[in-house]
């Protein structure tokens, strides 16, 4: 197995398994998760005690942990792209049901805004009436309630032409290249001969077979990268201290999904 990339923000120990080379997705996936729970637990005691400007540096050091992951998943899917879209076999089968492309879906990201954001915003009405916000995701100003309209149209349109896309390449399982070969090799399984016989036809079997695959990595780099684009855009909208809250949401809605999934597998 490769040696993974390592970012200048990623934590200690996910460096280090990635210099010793786990033998799995899911041995780095385990350790990444080990360490979002840590960045959780520190965004936890920065809410409560950092200042705006405190709290810029966890927020990117976090950041910069969602991007090593994805540059780790991209390196292993070289490998092993099949591997990485059958998320069950390194997370919970619940999760993977609810997985779009190996991953969740970009504009989930706006739907946990804004259960965070309403959430935040009733337990502090009485705050905001007297014009005193926390400065947390319920203090969402006008003008950023705007931009982040904007992105989410943005980001459902891409993720669309994704979705598009993979659709496209599914059906060219089906497609006379496929339709060809699978005759071929099963009229030559009725004569008794194992397709492994003909040199020719087992090269053209792999060639079809790998062209599949270079096809599904194409979607899930697509899709990886719409993931984080979205992530980092949102955060960029929102001040330091929001972008604290909105991570602490999605850590905590990532962890608990996943301790649940695999209590119940």
């Amino acid at each position: 197995m490769s040696i993974l990339p390592s970012s200048s923000g990623a934590s200690t120990g996910t460096k280090q398994k990635s210099n010793s080379g786990p033998t799995t997705f899911k041995t780095f996936f385990e350790c990444w998760l080990v360490e979002q729970n840590q960045h959780l637990q520190d965004l936890v005691a920065i809410s409560q005690t950092r200042t705006e400007e405190q709290s810029w540096c966890p927020v990117q050091k976090v950041l910069d942990h969602y991007e090593h992951y994805y540059k780790a998943k991209a390196e292993w899917s070289k490998q092993d792209v099949l591997a990485i879209l059958s998320p069950s076999s390194w997370t919970s089968t619940f999760e993977a049901a609810f997985l779009w492309i190996g991953g969740w879906r970009p504009t989930m990201a706006f739907q946990l805004l804004y259960s965070k954001s309403g959430i935040q915003l009733e337990s502090q009405l009485y705050q905001l009436i007297h014009g005193l916000g926390k400065g947390d995701l319920g203090d969402l100003s006008p003008s950023q309630i705007v931009r982040i309209d904007k992105l989410q149209a943005k980001t459902v349109k891409e993720e669309r032409n994704i979705s598009e896309k993979l659709a496209k390449h599914e059906g060219t399982l089906a497609d006379s290249c496929m339709v060809k070969l699978t005759h071929m090799v099963s009229e030559m399984m009725r004569r008794g001969d194992g397709y492994e016989e003909g040199v020719g036809v087992e090269v053209e079997v792999e060639l079809a077979m790998e062209l599949k695959k270079e096809g599904l990595k194409e979607m899930l780099r697509r899709a990886d990268d719409l993931r984080l684009k979205t992530l980092k855009a949102l955060i960029d909208i929102m001040t330091p201290s929001q972008g604290v809250h909105y991570l602490i949401a999605a850590a905590e809605l990532h962890l608990r999904i996943h301790e649940w999934g695999k209590v119940r597998d």
